[in-house]
């Protein structure tokens, strides 16, 4: 677990927006381009009492990739979803991506344990190559399969999405579906920034556009936009089991739900002893000189963010 100045030294890298249409997605992941250099004041969630997807339940992952995503990419995300909820291997020596999600469970109700469901592929980008929110929501519509599920709404480098690169790296949100409407289901949007933003939504991959500066990391898959994405997809499927209907874990009294949230509240946080434009001490691959902070199925490995701790007020790290 990180020092308990670790929260305090970093700032929020998410800028929130508060979106008064239903079907806009408030509740950012963080874009490094928003690098402060002042000192914020110490996050403190408080649980607004909603309802969560908590431990008694297990919550299909439903994955749409809306545009091309090589099948190496699709594997990597895939990989990671199953790897949240699976068992860590006997005598790992290394923290596992499971043992990240654990945090999780401190929230009330215990986090919900997570699966892989059903991988979509529209190719052909069947709303075209530049969406708006209210598309997104559309295709979360669309995908079916709600109960009992997350959908997950990828898209690929070159597809466009309003807000994208400007205040955010992707999005979670709720709608309703069922005969009558009154059927709630979370979901969540992630655009791959290798083309339109590495330097907001890749960092620590990628030389921030904004703030200090450094040599990036290398990644662990190989592939800077697929593991900046995984990045904002843990961030905001922390955030959509513990605030899935805005009225759950966040900071703030809003009560539109758009405020920091378990991953958020320690953006930029990666490892321990980390300040602005250093992602803290993580874990080197001696083969590649990847950095990482967690291992999935298969030995893949990953960089996961920082979650807000319930039980210390305090963001922890797994290295």
């Amino acid at each position: 677990m990180g020092d308990r100045k670790t929260a305090s030294l970093l700032p929020l890298l998410c800028l929130f927006s508060l979106l008064v249409a239903a079907a806009a997605p408030r509740c950012a992941a963080y874009s490094p381009r928003t690098l402060f250099l002042v000192k914020p004041d110490p996050i403190v969630l408080r649980d607004h009492g909603g309802a969560l997807l908590t431990g008694n339940l297990t919550v299909k992952v439903n994955v749409l990739y809306y545009g091309r995503f090589a099948p190496a990419q699709r594997a990597v995300v895939a990989d990671f979803v199953r790897s949240v909820s699976a068992p860590a291997p006997r005598g790992a020596a290394e923290p596992s991506v499971a043992s990240w999600w654990r945090t999780v469970s401190l929230y009330r109700g215990g986090g919900a344990r997570l699966r892989l469901g059903r991988e979509l592929l529209d190719e052909r980008m069947s709303l075209g190559r530049s969406l708006s929110l209210e598309n997104v929501t559309a295709l979360a519509r669309g995908a079916g399969h709600h109960r009992g599920a997350i959908t997950a709404v990828l898209t690929a480098p070159d597809v466009l999405v309003a807000p994208f690169c400007m205040s955010r790296c992707g999005a979670h949100d709720h709608a309703t579906a069922g005969a009558h409407g009154r059927a709630r289901y979370a979901y969540l949007w992630v655009g791959n920034p290798a083309q339109q933003c590495p330097g907001q939504c890749a960092w620590p991959f990628h030389r921030p556009s904004y703030g200090p500066q450094a040599p990036p990391l290398v990644p662990p898959s190989g592939d800077v936009g697929t593991d900046g994405m995984v990045i904002s997809l843990a961030a905001l499927l922390a955030g959509t089991v513990t605030n899935p209907y805005g009225d759950g874990y966040y900071q703030g009294n809003d009560a539109d739900g758009a405020g920091p949230e378990a991953a958020t509240a320690c953006a930029g946080i990666f490892g321990s002893g980390a300040y602005p434009g250093y992602p803290g001490r993580l874990l080197v691959d001696r083969a590649t000189g990847a950095s990482y902070n967690a291992v999935g199925l298969s030995g893949r490995k990953y960089l996961l963010p920082a979650l807000w701790d319930p039980t210390t007020s305090q963001c922890r790290t797994l290295v």
